[in-house]
């Protein structure tokens, strides 16, 4: 059974830092990605990772995707946050290519809560 947990998620001020991690288990994955959900939102791409590393222009600079392929583990390094980034993150999860559009990914994780205040 193919399953993906996130944890890091919390609160923390702006400029602060939050690392994130989504560890996969049940098979292997050529990409990975981070969305985010923010209330009355869309779900939105926030970087993804394959052969290359890929980023939303919002986070670009600010956030690091990375995995540990020893450990089936995706991380988010979330650095200057700002309130805006404040959402429920999401890791996703798929076998064949990198994508920024979340209908392209068949694994999800549950979330986890990002609050930035102000």
């Amino acid at each position: 059974q193919v399953q993906l947990v996130e944890s890091g998620g919390g609160l923390v001020q702006t400029g602060g830092s939050l690392r994130l991690s989504c560890a996969a288990s049940g098979r292997t994955f050529y990409a990975m990605g981070w969305f985010r959900q923010a209330p009355g939102k869309e779900r939105e791409f926030v970087a993804a990772i394959g052969d290359n590393t890929h980023y939303a222009d919002s986070v670009k600079g600010r956030f690091t995707i990375s995995r540990d392929n020893a450990k089936n583990t995706v991380y988010l390094q979330m650095n200057s946050l700002k309130p805006e980034d404040t959402a429920v993150y999401y890791c996703a999860a798929d076998g064949s290519y990198v994508s920024t559009d979340y209908l392209e990914y068949d694994y999800w994780g549950q979330g986890t809560q990002v609050t930035v205040s102000s």
